[in-house]
């Protein structure tokens, strides 16, 4: 799904305007069918609490909001949602990767260090980073819809069809809102609508330190790679485009360290901004910050309705799938617009044979030692 450009005649809203209308509803939106089933699957695959997850979520969507003035999202990190979902890694190991990146993120606000890092990572090792996430949440998905095929086929229905009306009205694809509305709905009718419980207060979270080396080599060092060029660069250069001045580099990175290290300890998931999400906001309507305060709106109801297990447990592992691959599906068309299919295919694959660090460090070896044009590609 390609970004967008903004047409050359619309009026450029104010970095610090606030708007309210439908176009700003219907934008805040646009990110959600990415949000949710990372969401819903880390929280399926890791035993975390679903709703301190949407409620930090929430919060962080209308604070960004109210900053920045403009629609920059706020979204999963992709790697530790991927990985944990497919490796079924605990709560205390999604903690620590959170707890270092935080620490890392606000620490590269500071300096040059980004655009240091820039000039040295090709693009077509983030585009593999893209491609292995797609191929392991294939197989994950995989496993989850062996048991029931029924409900990963009426899941994949409703995404079609979703995408159909999408592109034909021109209005938000919702299909990932309904597909989570129908499992509740039909879970509830075979196995009873679990009891309500209320949200309780966050209680301090903080991981073992036998955990932190695992989870720096399988989670911080591939996240780091995806968050500082996707998250940070790419977002910092669409907010450009888009809403000029636009976003720098070093405040975003600020704010997801802020994000981070705020909410992790305290049941939150790690979390960072992204271009495709901007981009997604973008298009649905989303100008100002009045999209991402909708948007925190809605996730902190969300929190409270999931505030209990009972609620992920009624839905069949089929429906699971099918988000699985409505994600999956939406990280490959990102990975293959790259300049290099070597590259990118050798980390890709190596990331769901062996690890994503492995896939990323022989990637970049790779993209030095080939020739162009498979290889780096000079700077212009």
């Amino acid at each position: 799904m390609a970004d967008p450009a903004p047409p050359v005649s619309e009026e450029k809203s104010s970095p610090y305007s606030l708007k309210f209308g439908i176009s700003e509803l219907a934008g805040s939106l646009g990110d959600f069918g990415t949000i949710i089933p990372l969401i819903l699957g880390v929280s399926l695959a890791s035993g975390m609490d679903a709703g301190y997850i949407f409620l930090f979520f929430g919060i962080w969507f209308i604070i960004v909001g109210l900053y920045y003035g403009l629609p920059i999202p706020v979204e999963p990190m992709k790697v530790i949602a991927v990985v944990a979902i497919a490796q079924e890694m605990s709560a205390g190991e999604i903690a620590a990767a959170g707890l270092m990146l935080g620490v890392l993120f606000l620490l590269l606000g500071y300096g040059t260090i980004l655009d240091t890092i820039e000039k040295w990572i090709p693009r077509s090792v983030i585009r593999g980073i893209q491609f292995g996430l797609a191929l392991l949440l294939m197989r994950t998905a995989i496993g989850y819809l062996i048991p029931d095929p029924g409900a990963f086929i009426a899941g994949m229905a409703i995404i079609v069809l979703g995408f159909i009306i999408s592109r034909r009205l021109k209005v938000p694809d919702l299909s990932s809102l309904v597909l989570i509305g129908v499992a509740i709905g039909i879970g509830a009718y075979i196995n009873g609508i679990p009891t309500p419980t209320l949200l309780s207060m966050p209680h301090l979270v903080i991981p073992p330190l036998d955990v932190y080396p695992d989870a720096l080599v399988t989670l911080v060092a591939p996240q780091a790679v995806l968050t500082i060029t996707n998250a940070i660069l790419a977002t910092s250069l669409l907010s450009r485009d888009l809403f000029p001045p636009g976003v720098d580099s070093p405040k975003l990175s600020r704010t997801i360290g802020l994000m981070n290290l705020v909410s992790v300890p305290f049941g939150g998931m790690p979390m960072c901004h992204g271009a495709g999400g901007l981009a997604g906001q973008y298009r649905f309507g989303a100008r100002t910050g009045g999209a991402n305060i909708y948007a925190g709106l809605i996730l902190v109801a969300v929190a409270l309705v999931f505030a209990g297990p009972g609620f992920l447990n009624i839905i069949s592992p089929g429906f699971y799938a099918a988000l699985l691959v409505f994600v999956a599906i939406e990280l490959l068309i990102h990975g293959l617009k790259t300049d290099s299919y070597p590259v990118t295919g050798v980390v890709g694959i190596l990331a769901v044979a062996t690890s994503m660090t492995v896939g990323f460090v022989a990637g970049l070896i790779l993209a030095y030692l080939l020739p162009r044009p498979y290889g780096v590609r000079e700077k212009k």
